[in-house]
């Protein structure tokens, strides 16, 4: 085994874990919040220069006003009559995760897109750091390769690897 091995969980690590009660209550009210498709009064859960840093096709945005105009309003824009359902929720001190699902008609257009007014899933992961009664940090991985393939776009061309586990493909071997 390499003994040089890189530092671990650098962020999470002096959590106050007496914090765990007040981190849950805001997560759950936030949720709530995006539920009922809060736009302009969600810095309720949010601090003022929050980060929230998504996945490639999702961005970074820095604050909440960027969170409200370049993530809420388009997200909203393109998919209507949405719900958010957590299917795990995890707390530990000032940190929290979630994974889940979103459900929504696909309703404007999204990421070139045209609307098609089909029912999706749009399945995500979640986490956040709380200090002070507020989100600071929001860290997001959201599957919009699975959301595209739901609206009949395959952003893999047939190349995803997928294609091992249903055997068409043989797997590369690493090199000794």
């Amino acid at each position: 085994m390499n003994q040089n091995r890189p530092e671990q969980a650098i962020l999470s690590r002096s959590t106050d874990l007496s914090k765990t009660a007040e981190t849950k209550a805001v997560i759950e009210r936030m949720v709530d919040g995006l539920n009922d498709h809060r736009i302009e009064d969600i810095g309720e859960f949010f601090s003022e220069g929050f980060r929230w840093m998504g996945n490639t096709g999702c961005g970074t945005k820095k604050g909440l006003k960027e969170f409200q105009d370049n993530w809420q309003k388009p997200f909203q824009a393109a998919f209507s009559d949405k719900v958010c359902i957590d299917e795990a929720r995890l707390y530990m001190g000032e940190w929290a995760a979630a994974f889940g699902r979103q459900e929504a008609v696909h309703s404007g257009t999204f990421m070139g897109i045209e609307p098609t007014g089909k029912k999706i899933e749009i399945r995500y992961m979640d986490f956040w750091k709380v200090v002070d009664g507020k989100i600071i940090d929001n860290w997001v991985m959201v599957d919009f390769p699975h959301v595209a393939a739901q609206l009949g776009h395959d952003l893999f061309n047939g190349e995803g690897w997928e294609a091992y586990d249903r055997g068409e493909k043989n797997p590369p071997q690493p090199e000794n």
